[in-house]
């Protein structure tokens, strides 16, 4: 009776330590994957990266190769000679033609891209776009994605300004 009963209480341990085991497992592999969608990114003049023109959210997405899940990313071009614009900055708008409300501000890097993790949502908002002299351009659509050389450079020109 007592081989028993210690038999009945070593298999509710060994069950329940199987299955808290696998369950910090479980665990433990779900943070390693969105460990890469937790790290904070977004551009600035004084920083560089890399492959300009190349649709960013490819690789800084959930599971992804890079640094930060993208919510926004793409590469702005000079229009005088198609070279990475060094210099501006990407406004998102609530409404077409910079009016509503500015949800975010996003520079452009060293390199000519732009990019950042943390504003959420873009689908719906409007991009504008200002060059290092000063000049503004709007996109007349709103945004379906934030992956925006997926598009220019693509179906669409490229986005440039001066």
């Amino acid at each position: 009776m007592l081989a028993t009963e210690i038999m009945k209480n070593f298999s509710i341990f060994f069950f329940t330590f199987i299955l808290f085991s696998f369950s910090l497992f479980i665990n433990s592999c779900k943070k390693n994957k969105d460990k890469n969608c937790k790290i904070y990114n977004v551009s600035s003049s004084s920083k560089s990266s890399h492959n300009n023109g190349q649709n960013c959210i490819d690789c800084h997405t959930y599971g992804g190769k890079g640094e930060g899940c993208f919510n926004v990313a793409g590469s702005m071009f000079n229009s005088s000679d198609k070279t990475p614009m060094v210099s501006g900055y990407i406004s998102l708008y609530t409404e077409a033609n910079g009016k509503g409300i500015l949800k975010s501000k996003i520079n452009v890097d060293q390199s000519g891209n732009f990019y950042s993790s943390d504003i959420g949502e873009v689908s719906g908002l409007y991009a504008s776009i200002t060059g290092p002299k000063g000049e503004v351009r709007y996109m007349s659509q709103p945004l379906k994605t934030g992956a925006c050389t997926s598009c220019h450079g693509n179906s669409t020109a490229i986005i440039t300004a001066n």
